[in-house]
């Protein structure tokens, strides 16, 4: 992502150049229509400042400038997608942290509950874990200051820090008649983005969570573990990629050629046909080549289904789940200076490695399984995919919107998990499935969940 923005800064730069260059012989020979369009440009821009002065000057209290400056340029870029939008220089700073998956903090994953903080689960190894704190404490205190009032992000930009720095929690714990008071010392604390475990005593079930500069790392170490636990038992791999709401194409790249040996894994496309990328697999499928299963569903997108796209269409694994949410486009982070934040702009759409864009329709697994959603989450959820958001790219052909992503969360009544561990034991064939219909279903959302 990072050398991508330097090409496009680059390419700026070599632009003013030129046009310095050519300034006055493009003068000569620009057209009338040309010459109206920039002077109409010069018009809208002059209305701007107008507007801008009117309102310094006479909006009832006085506005901060810099605000003002900085909602019209969110304006501005929320009028051309739902992906591309403005950061200031603190949301900036939490995009960093949250794609390289590290930072000083304590090591749990919380969620916002009756406007407490609940714990979801300790990550290993980690203070918390050490500290004994456990899932569904709820946290009360940070320091001398109550949870109750701070929104879920401020509690967890509280339990961040610099490592070897101090924080003191007060914990309600179900069972405890008192309130527990532990501190804890900041860590270096890596997100866990991949998850693994056995499943059904022979096959390698892998949880991918996130696309972070993690997540390539943590998937070969965990398909060496299983491949060394499991020995010649192993019949194959689970790669789950359910809820994953994507992350860096980089990753999304390394992470498919981690099952390929040849082939383009995916091409982007941006404005000029120059800006054309193309991204093969080299070899070295780390799985020798053992069946592939991918669950998928509504959640799945952007840096999953580039995942899940180059290997359906090279035939390397078997797609079982409901239709992925379709976001068919890349974001490139261009950043705006010291202290000025950043750009997140759409500057392509990426296709799949036969040429399909997904923009808008999704990936339709070759396997369809629909989940049993109970009663009381049909009433009160729905679904969306990218066709649903307003202002997205509109792309040939129908577009889809909507499908299932409710994920039991007891294994025993995954539809979807047990489905992948029947093809993998030759239960079931992709011959005897019937097609997925994506037809609209109910979902659970997702918690509101942060690592911290």
């Amino acid at each position: 992502m990072m050398r991508k923005t330097s090409l496009i800064l680059l390419s700026a730069a070599t632009g003013a150049a030129l046009t310095l260059f050519v300034t006055q012989p493009r003068s000569v020979l620009m057209g009338s229509s040309a010459r109206a369009a920039t002077s109409d440009t010069y018009r809208q821009l002059n209305l701007f400042g107008d507007v801008f002065e009117r309102v310094r000057s006479d909006y009832v209290e006085k506005p901060d400038d810099s605000k003002l400056v900085e909602s019209a340029i969110s304006g501005m870029l929320a009028g051309l997608d739902p992906h591309s939008s403005y950061m200031d220089a603190k949301s900036f700073r939490d995009m960093q942290v949250q794609t390289r998956g590290e930072f000083g903090g304590l090591g749990i994953e919380v969620t916002m509950e009756d406007g407490l903080i609940k714990v979801v689960s300790p990550i290993d190894d980690t203070p918390a874990s050490k500290a004994g704190i456990m899932a569904n404490d709820i946290i009360t205190n940070l320091d001398d200051e109550a949870v109750q009032g701070l929104t879920l992000n401020q509690a967890v930009e509280k339990m961040r820090g610099p490592v070897n720095t101090k924080i003191r929690l007060k914990i309600i714990r179900k069972g405890q008649e008192n309130p527990i008071e532990v501190t804890l010392v900041r860590d270096n604390i890596r997100v866990r983005s991949v998850r693994a475990r056995v499943e059904q005593d022979d096959i390698a079930y892998i949880r991918v969570t996130t696309f972070n500069e993690q997540t390539t790392e943590g998937l070969k170490r965990e398909i060496g573990t299983l491949s060394n636990q499991l020995g010649d038992k192993l019949k194959g791999y689970i790669i789950d990629l359910r809820n994953n709401p994507g992350g860096l194409l980089e990753e999304a790249v390394t992470v498919s050629d981690t099952f390929l040996e040849r082939g383009e894994i995916v091409s982007t496309r941006g404005r000029n046909a120059e800006e054309t990328q193309r991204r093969a697999a080299h070899s070295g499928d780390l799985t020798k080549g053992k069946p592939i299963i991918v669950l998928v569903n509504g959640g799945s997108a952007s840096a999953s289904e580039i995942v899940a796209g180059a290997l359906q269409d090279h035939k390397r694994a078997t797609l079982v789940g409901t239709r992925s949410f379709g976001k068919g486009s890349v974001q490139t982070i261009i950043p705006l200076g010291s202290g000025n934040g950043a750009l997140r702009l759409t500057t392509a759409r990426y296709f799949t490695p036969s040429g399909k864009s997904i923009q808008a329709k999704g990936i339709v697994p070759d396997i369809e399984v629909l989940q049993d959603v109970p009663d009381e989450l049909k009433a009160r959820t729905d679904t969306k995919g990218e066709a649903s958001l307003r202002g997205h790219l509109k792309t040939d052909g129908d577009e889809k919107t909507g499908s299932q992503s409710y994920v039991p969360p007891d294994a025993k009544d995954d539809k979807a998990l047990k489905t992948a561990a029947d093809l993998l034991h030759g239960i079931k064939s992709t011959a005897t499935a019937v097609p997925a219909t994506g037809d609209k279903a109910a979902v659970e959302k997702p918690a509101n969940k942060a690592a911290n």
